[in-house]
């Protein structure tokens, strides 16, 4: 099993829902469900590592109040280095609706002072060399995102291959952000979007064309990742080899952070060596047992999965 850490956004999830219709200002509604949790692209990601039973290092931060601490305590001893920030910790309000899409309302929080200086206090090159690290939240990270070539220069000296997902800009897909997000790729060993993300990042329509757009701006070896929803995942191998796998019929009781769960499991699986088509399965059963539980469940281990691939 190669190393795998997590480097980005954590911070607290309040989800509520399902809200519909939307309130009039003024107003005040009742929902069914509400869940305070860990949440946050490396968050998320981290939890369902944790459930599938790797091994992984996270660099993250928190603000200095009891939402910070809680978060934590949540994590225990891989926590123990994250620095404290002197401002509140990041909150983000969820909002579900009936058709299984969701409306997040987020401060910013501790998420923009976390540094490269930071990071690299915590991650121990020698420990992660030669693995796959998650890089997230790329648009709310604001003092680490500066310095995402510093970043990148540590990757490259540990031989870390980075996989980046970078979250919804908070302006949209401007010019400038898809341009910012390019030049990032072109560092990276994997680029895991979404559908919507990687058409409005290639200005293609379909997502296939899109992906093989996305990986003739990649170095040679790099993955592409396609994360489709209901419609399941598909990826493009470093020879540029298509793969793509339909997810299962599921009742959905809540989708958010269902990218992130499936970043967990396609990187655990690929840390593990697995067939890239074994990895996205991988990656849309985790998403799809995590969107349809509550209290949220992530299936079976990573053990399992590479028992079953090996029959």
């Amino acid at each position: 099993m190669r190393p795998l850490a997590a480097i980005g956004n954590v911070n607290v999830d309040l989800i509520l829902g399902p809200a519909e219709p939307w309130p009039k200002a003024g107003t005040e509604i009742i929902v069914d469900h509400d869940e305070l949790r860990v949440g946050g692209c490396a968050g998320n990601n981290a939890l369902a590592w944790d459930s599938l039973g790797v091994d992984y290092e996270i660099a993250a931060n928190v603000g200095n109040d009891q939402f910070g601490g809680w978060l934590k305590e949540a994590f225990g001893e891989r926590s123990r280095d994250w620095p404290v920030e002197a401002v509140g910790t990041t909150l983000s309000v969820g909002i579900t609706h009936p058709d299984g899409e969701r409306t997040f309302f987020t401060t910013r929080g501790h998420l923009p002072l976390f540094s490269f200086q930071e990071v690299h206090s915590m991650l121990d090159g020698k420990r992660v060399r030669g693995g796959y690290a998650l890089l997230s939240g790329s648009f709310l990270t604001d003092a680490l995102t500066l310095a995402y070539d510093e970043l990148f220069d540590w990757a490259d000296e540990h031989e870390v291959a980075v996989a980046l997902d970078t979250g919804w800009p908070i302006e949209g897909w401007t010019e400038e952000n898809r341009l910012k997000t390019l030049s990032w790729l072109k560092r990276c060993h994997c680029a895991l979007f979404n559908e919507v993300e990687t058409t409005m990042l290639t200005g293609q329509s379909d997502s296939a064309e899109a992906a093989a757009r996305l990986k003739g701006a990649m170095p040679a070896d790099a993955i592409v990742v396609v994360k489709r929803g209901p419609r399941g995942a598909l990826a493009l191998a470093p020879d540029g080899q298509a793969f793509s796998v339909a997810a299962p019929r599921v009742k959905v009781v809540d989708t958010i952070g269902a990218g992130d769960v499936f970043n967990a499991g396609f990187l655990a699986a690929l840390a593990a060596d697995m067939p890239l088509e074994v990895c996205l399965k991988t990656g849309v059963a985790v998403a799809s047992e995590a969107i349809s539980t509550l209290p949220r469940s992530y299936g079976k281990p990573l053990s399992a999965f590479i028992e079953e691939s090996q029959r």
